[in-house]
């Protein structure tokens, strides 16, 4: 009699209501941590800019850092889906990187050329605009004459245009510099130029072969701005 008291409680068993008391509680300690946010969630996208979000384009998902004088085409952009023809081909393509390996290609050729140093030239340049480098500095040499260049910045350097012939890239430089250039007579006096800065713009088209392993992009051609 004792015992069927402890098992019913006026006709409802006892080990019921303890059931439903401790799924009760498991309930509630569910609620309380399912609450909280956890260190692996996701935290919600703020809906502002961020401050350190960066501000260039972005190729491939990753965004381009934007630098100063040396600005990249937004890849919506007429030259930037040309650019993005040559990223299709060249995953390893990079626009910013390409820039300041322009900036110091310029400054090598442009003094290269100024020094008379032909080996320094040779892997820059391909083979006619080499040709016609070398003509010139044969020229200035049969004249005794001397070049002297100083490049003292370069404020910008943009990308004009860009083209894919086949397995040709060929994308076109504007570079805007300040140099110091003048020309000596075999007295060592200047025959032209001054010492004075100027602003010099120059158009320069750089080729690679896409086929070639090595990644390097040559001067194709040269002109003023």
């Amino acid at each position: 009699m004792q015992a069927n008291a402890l098992q019913s409680l006026g006709g409802f068993p006892v080990i019921l209501i303890i059931f439903a008391g401790v799924a009760i509680f498991l309930v509630l300690r569910l609620r309380s941590v399912l609450g909280r946010r956890v260190g692996f969630e996701r935290p919600p996208m703020p809906q502002g800019p961020m401050a350190n979000q960066p501000s260039g384009p972005v190729i491939e998902g990753q965004a381009l850092p934007a630098q100063s004088g040396h600005p990249v085409p937004d890849p919506s952009s007429p030259l930037g889906q040309k650019l993005m023809q040559i990223v299709s081909r060249d995953p390893h393509f990079d626009p910013p990187a390409f820039l300041a390996q322009a900036e110091t290609a310029f400054r090598q050729i442009v003094t290269a050329f100024a020094a008379g140093n032909r080996a320094a030239l040779q892997p820059l340049l391909t083979e006619h605009v080499f040709e016609t480098f070398d003509a010139a500095i044969r020229e200035r040499e049969q004249a005794g004459e001397r070049h002297q260049t100083e490049i003292k910045s370069i404020p910008e350097i943009r990308i004009e245009d860009a083209q894919l012939l086949g397995d040709t890239a060929a994308i076109v430089l504007r570079f805007t510099s300040d140099q110091v250039n003048m020309v000596l007579d075999a007295s060592g006096n200047p025959k032209i130029g001054t010492d004075a800065v100027t602003e010099l713009t120059d158009l320069w088209t750089f080729e690679r072969d896409l086929k070639s392993p090595a990644p390097v992009w040559r001067l194709a051609a040269a002109r003023n701005g």
